[in-house]
């Protein structure tokens, strides 16, 4: 983990590494406000792994990290004019690890910021289609996530189709929206929610109706679509659980692993989020292979998240554990392969 304070803003920059096995860490740059900044390296670091794991269950050839910039205040991540300031320091601090990490955009942060860091650092993905990168990641991941509801209703109704389905989406961030917008699309009944409150004038173009943000977990439904912050499945909440699918966008859902077992238990089919949320990703991938980025190779890859979602529900079932235990499996299993391979400069 590499921490440094900006020469320019004043700011904390903060990035974690966590595996370069597979190749070089990807994972995105976060602003955000924590209470302090021991708050900040514990999340960094849980996300950095996450990422890990994420790469590895999607066949990349990319490690695990996590960028972030310590914002002042919860309301104004930067105060206006330092900006840009936090943003090359944090490409300077990018830059220091040579290679090792690439960053990307996350929350709070964006394709227009990653074309700020760029000019500190060439260890920088998701930018634009106009500076040779496949911009915002966001439609990718929803992409991901439409597939993976759809596996789970295969799994639990006998179909694929969402026609007819009741689904609550939690979050109608970047991703959130556009995964509301396709459950919409394919006939899905839709209740929606967000903690910000102007997000719901999206529920007409939507169809949707809104819930409070209280109900969502509760809310009797076939799918529950977290697409906000993790933690929000514990010992407690999953209780009032009032759907048998959990799959959605957010990171690290489970506040504790041991609750895929207790979810498993009660017979709620929970999909691991890092499988779930790949499409950016692996979008982010195709942009940096040698020959390029296309559009129609990064489609086919993140669809491919349904089949990969596919192996681990079977492999959990043949061998009576939580699709937890199944990914982290088949995530350690190729880890395991990279690191028997020829050793990668950036180990």
């Amino acid at each position: 983990m590499l921490v440094r304070r900006g020469v320019r803003s004043g700011l904390f920059s903060i990035v974690a590494v966590h595996s370069t096995v597979c190749g070089p860490a990807l994972g995105g740059c976060r602003m955000w406000h924590y209470d302090d900044a021991r708050a900040a390296m514990r999340d960094g670091l849980r996300l950095s792994r996450a990422m890990t794991y994420k790469s590895a269950v999607a066949g990349l050839p990319l490690g695990g990290g996590k960028g972030i910039i310590l914002a002042p205040d919860p309301s104004t991540p930067v105060v206006r004019g330092r900006r840009a300031d936090a943003l090359r320091d944090f490409g300077d601090t990018v830059d220091a690890l040579g290679g090792m990490y690439v960053t990307a955009e996350d929350v709070g942060t964006s394709a227009r910021d990653m074309e700020v860091i760029a000019s500190v650092t060439s260890h920088v993905s998701g930018l634009s289609r106009k500076r040779g990168g496949s911009g915002d990641p966001s439609p990718w991941t929803a992409l991901g996530v439409e597939s993976a509801i759809g596996v789970c209703c295969e799994r639990v109704f006998g179909s694929a189709s969402l026609h007819g389905r009741t689904i609550v989406v939690a979050g109608l961030g970047h991703v959130g929206a556009r995964v509301a917008k396709q459950c919409a699309n394919d006939g899905a009944t839709l209740l929606v929610t967000d903690i910000d409150r102007s997000k719901r004038a999206l529920t007409p173009a939507l169809g949707a109706r809104w819930i409070e943000p209280g109900e969502a977990l509760s809310t009797a439904a076939d799918v529950y679509v977290p697409c906000a912050l993790g933690g929000i499945l514990d010992h407690d909440s999953i209780e009032r659980l009032g759907a048998p699918i959990v799959a959605g966008a957010a990171n690290n859902q489970l506040a504790d692993d041991d609750v895929a077992d207790l979810l498993a238990a009660r017979g709620v089919l929970w999909a691991p989020d890092f499988v779930v949320n790949a499409g950016g990703i692996i979008n982010i991938s195709v942009e940096l292979e040698p020959t390029g980025y296309d559009p129609r190779r990064a489609r086919d890859r993140v669809c491919g998240i349904a089949n990969t979602l596919r192996r681990i529900f079977d492999d959990a079932e043949a061998r009576s554990e939580s699709p937890l235990a199944a990914a982290m499996t088949l995530a350690h299993t190729r880890l395991a392969e990279a690191a028997a391979a020829p050793r990668n400069p950036f180990i």
